[in-house]
């Protein structure tokens, strides 16, 4: 990450000056340094004041679903004393500057991943209200003659010392916008005062969410625009060897075509495939004119590639020495000294992102001008995307960014950016483009699969006193600029998870392995996998050790105490605090209580991103092997809880969709190609698979806010495997689990 001091003109960035209205907008205070655009750095928001003194904030983070827009004004709102009712957010677009560098941030750091949306911004989102709060106060102050420091704000206004002594925000624009800027941090709220922020709150713009009126990036709409749609490589980095569009070009509305290059094989990706778009003048046009063209492919060099061989593969690696990545005290003979040794293996499959929107972006390159309208979760990807596909100056390239129908990693790529620019620019004109379901399944950059295999040791105490993890897999670091393959295992495995540092002989080992599969970041990436693994293995460990898995754990985790933590939500990891959880959920579920033949209890629990989670799910299993989960008690410790209403909603989401997950949803490849297309052969969770009832708990720790998006998943899948072991016997280590129960039910009838 670089940072580098710009400086830059005050009115042109503090105050924007007087909006048509009369309005003043605020951007960010002076003593804000702008950030590389590479950075994961603090943001800016702007504050505009119109005269009947509604206040205006804007949100220059993209809205996936996770609440942003509404928590991160709500802190600008806090510190300026204002009353959530007088609020209203706005989305900005993408804010880049240029220096001798290279580029800046105009409107602070603006991209959404990890779950440091809220976090990362805790302070400086305050601060910013702060400093606004502070220039009314000086104006009034000036006006009344008065010290400020006799002066306080309230709800928009500025309360003088004197009785009914009071003047709103709106009144003082003028004197404010003439007086000068604080270069020193102003001082924020005791969170003891805290109006806003800890209190739960709807979402911005919930009606229109539940009324179907918010619009998103597919709703867009632009006089003259055009529809465009591809038909793309079924095969994993296959090619268009020629196209026949004669059948195509004769559908009422197709426009023209054109033939779009795929990636170049073993380079970064700027698009999924080759393939060809049809540009027409509406949506079913487009359709049409796709399933008309007539394309010969090349079938590159993965024709061959299948879910059969890609395991083989994983399981031959795990035949030889990997490579440690980890290696602390004698695992080897720690191991070989053990009372009991247990070796189990654990196979995770690609996983797709399926957002309920399909993957779109407006472009029209216009000579020297590019205008992007696209729901992504990383606006300044898109602004380099587009350059690189049309040789565009980025300060030339608007990026307007829409509400995300669903993120969950996929769209911190934006290939489908360049595509729009590139058909944009081939063709002249302002288009749509749009992917059908079936694109968006087949074309994905899917979570990496894998097989994980696990030894502990345990002594005659029934304590775990040695531990490996080992895993092959196939790296979404692949075909990354500047990584060498030894360094692949750092997208994959998280060596300081627990039971990291708690156990003194631990090694974690790594095998790559090929795959022309595309891979990326799916919600909590490694997480949901790694998590699984350990919280399976470790309930196995206590099974085998005739201990209680909740007390085995508690016994591990010990008290609360930081523990060094060097991955990403660190720098220090606190096991009290999942010991806490841990210990709710079960209480609540009433873990140790007995339950009748065929119900069972599991529970789980994982750090993920700063986050602490943990899960208790109840279910039953009917002899034929029917899966009915009853209760799920989930708790999470996300430090301060800026908005508990959206922690829950994200505690409620993302463990559904840990559950779909984890039940039903694979990516198998046959020949070379993605065997899954839509929702029927992709099915994510029904009705009839949804829990019949879910509690969330959310725990308040400190002051300071963590992660929330993505740390729910991780300990859903283990809670639910482990419940269906405690009530049937069965251990589920593939996942997903799909048809497993009914086949090993089955089984058990014969035996």
């Amino acid at each position: 990450m670089n940072s580098n001091e710009v400086k830059v003109n005050r009115r042109k960035f503090l105050i924007t000056g007087m909006t048509v209205s009369g309005g003043l907008v605020f951007g960010l205070p002076t003593w804000a340094n702008y950030q590389s655009d590479t950075a994961e750095n603090k943001l800016g928001f702007f504050i505009e004041v119109k005269p009947d003194n509604t206040v205006v904030i804007g949100s220059n983070q993209p809205e996936i679903g996770q609440g942003i827009r509404t928590v991160l004004p709500m802190m600008v709102a806090e510190e300026l004393d204002l009353n959530w009712s007088q609020v209203e957010v706005v989305q900005m677009p993408l804010g880049i500057v240029k220096t001798a560098d290279g580029f800046t941030w105009k409107y602070g750091g603006q991209g959404v991943g990890g779950s440091t949306g809220t976090s990362g911004n805790w302070n400086f989102m305050r601060e910013v209200g702060a400093s606004a709060r502070q220039q009314f106060i000086s104006a009034a102050a000036k006006v009344w003659k008065v010290d400020p420091a006799s002066c306080h704000s309230n709800e928009g206004h500025v309360i003088g010392p004197q009785k009914n002594q009071k003047a709103s925000y709106a009144s003082l624009i003028t004197v404010a916008s003439q007086i000068p800027l604080a270069t020193t941090k102003p001082k924020l709220k005791d969170p003891a005062n805290f109006k806003i922020l800890g209190k739960p709150h709807n979402a911005v713009a919930v009606e229109d969410l539940v009324t179907g009126k918010a619009k998103y990036g597919i709703d867009t709409y632009v006089d003259g625009m055009k529809i465009a749609m591809i038909k793309r490589s079924p095969y994993l980095d296959g090619t268009v060897r020629s196209y026949d569009d004669s059948e195509a070009l004769k559908i009422l509305g197709v426009v023209k075509t054109t033939a779009i290059k795929g990636p170049q094989l073993g380079k970064p990706y700027n698009i999924l495939a080759s393939g060809v778009a049809v540009i027409a003048d509406n949506t079913w046009a487009a359709m049409q004119g796709v399933a008309a063209l007539k394309i010969d492919w090349d079938k590159g060099p993965h024709h061959k590639e299948s879910t059969a061989s890609f395991k083989a593969q994983l399981n031959e690696l795990l035949q030889s020495k990997g490579q440690v990545v980890r290696d602390d005290g004698d695992f080897k003979a720690k191991f070989a000294a053990a009372d009991k040794q247990l070796t189990r293996r654990y196979d995770i499959p690609f996983v797709s992102h399926a957002p309920l929107e399909p993957q779109n972006c407006f472009a029209h390159v216009q000579g020297d001008k590019v205008r992007i309208i696209v729901p992504t979760q990383m606006p300044s990807g898109a602004s380099r995307a587009a350059a690189a596909e049309t040789d565009i100056d980025r300060l030339d390239i608007s990026i307007e960014m829409t509400r995300v129908g669903g993120g969950f990693g996929r769209r911190l790529s934006n290939d489908y950016v360049s595509e729009a620019c590139i058909i944009s620019k081939a063709t002249g004109l302002p288009i749509k483009l749009m992917w059908s379901r079936e694109d968006d399944i087949k074309h994905d950059f899917y979570r990496p699969a894998g097989i994980h295999e696990m030894n502990a040791g345990l002594n005659k105490q029934g304590e775990l006193i040695a531990w490996q993890h080992r895993l092959a897999s196939a790296s979404k670091y692949y075909r990354r600029p500047n990584l060498s393959e030894t360094e692949y295992w750092k997208a994959e495995l998280y060596t300081d998870d627990y039971p990291a540092n708690l156990i003194a002989d631990y090694q974690v080992e790594y095998h790559s392995a090929q795959s022309g599969m595309p891979r990326g970041s799916w919600r909590a990436p490694a997480h949901t996998a790694n998590g699984f693994v350990i919280q399976s293995f470790i309930d196995e460990l206590a099974h085998e050790s005739q201990q209680s898995p909740l007390d085995f754990q508690l016994k591990l985790l010990g008290d609360s105490r930081e523990i060094p933590y060097e991955n990403h939500g660190g720098p220090t990891f606190n096991p009290g605090r999942l010991a806490a959880l841990l210990q709710w959920v079960a209480t609540k579920i009433a873990f140790k209580q007995p339950r009748p033949k065929g119900r069972g209890v599991g529970i789980a629990t994982h750090f993920t991103f700063g986050g602490y989670a943990a899960h208790a799910i109840e279910v039953s299993v009917s002899p034929e092997g029917d899966l009915t989960i009853h209760r799920v008690i989930g708790a999470i410790d996300c430090g301060f809880a800026v908005n508990p209403r959206g922690v829950e909603a994200q505690m409620q989401g993302g463990t559904i969709d840990a559950l779909s997950t984890a039940l039903n949803l694979e990516i198998t490849v046959k020949d070379g190609q993605v065997v899954q297309s839509n929702f029927h052969d992709y099915p994510l969770m029904k009705q009839n698979q949804a829990p019949e009832m879910m509690e969330v708990h959310v725990v308040n720790h400190g002051n300071e806010p963590a992660g929330v998006g993505e740390i729910p998943l991780p300990p859903v899948a283990p809670a639910l495997t482990n419940a269906i072991y405690a009530a049937t016997g069965i251990r589920i280590r593939r996942l997903p689990i799909k048809d497993q129960l009914q086949v090993a039910m089955k089984s058990q009838t014969k035996a």
